[in-house]
């Protein structure tokens, strides 16, 4: 469980498992497939009415991203997010993010492996992470885009 790896890995800095830490843990556990900023974190701590500093959840979001436990992510954006890693997670999973509306979306297709080989063997690196992030229109975006477009093309045409 996650809270006992949290556990363990703060005993082993001789640090303390906070009812703080547990509860920003908490917040990623309920929110497992979301992709949030320290700052969506603090926002979800205060809408469940807790007081808690902006600095100990940024400081907590980090050390949980020092544990393994978070993976950091980038968008397009440049807003560093976090999700929660996997427990059985032997494949990255990837993500495609919609130009519009910014919408995420995961993929588990990992067909990376072979590349990665290459890239080790030809550099010298061990490779430890990697993410592969497409971009493009989702599915309502690019409906929405195809009507407007339809509707110009119909309003440019009974103009003449």
């Amino acid at each position: 469980m996650k809270q006992d790896i949290l556990r363990n890995e703060l005993r082993r800095r001789k640090q303390r498992m906070t009812a703080q830490r547990e509860l920003i843990l908490k917040i990623f556990l309920d929110s497992e497939d979301e992709h949030m900023s320290a700052e969506e974190v603090y926002r979800k701590v205060l809408n469940r009415r807790l007081r808690i500093s902006k600095a100990t959840v940024y400081r907590t979001v980090d050390l949980l991203s020092d544990v393994g436990l978070l993976r950091r992510i980038v968008f397009r954006d440049g807003v560093i997010r976090y999700e929660l890693v996997g427990k059985d997670e032997q494949h990255h999973h990837h993500h495609i993010i919609c130009t519009e509306c910014g919408r995420v979306d995961e993929f588990p297709f990992d067909l990376l492996d072979d590349l990665e080989k290459l890239v080790e063997e030809s550099t010298g690196y061990k490779l430890t992470d990697h993410q592969l992030k497409f971009y493009g229109l989702c599915s309502e975006c690019a409906k929405e885009k195809k009507s407007k477009e339809t509707i110009n093309k119909a309003t440019k045409k009974a103009a003449k």
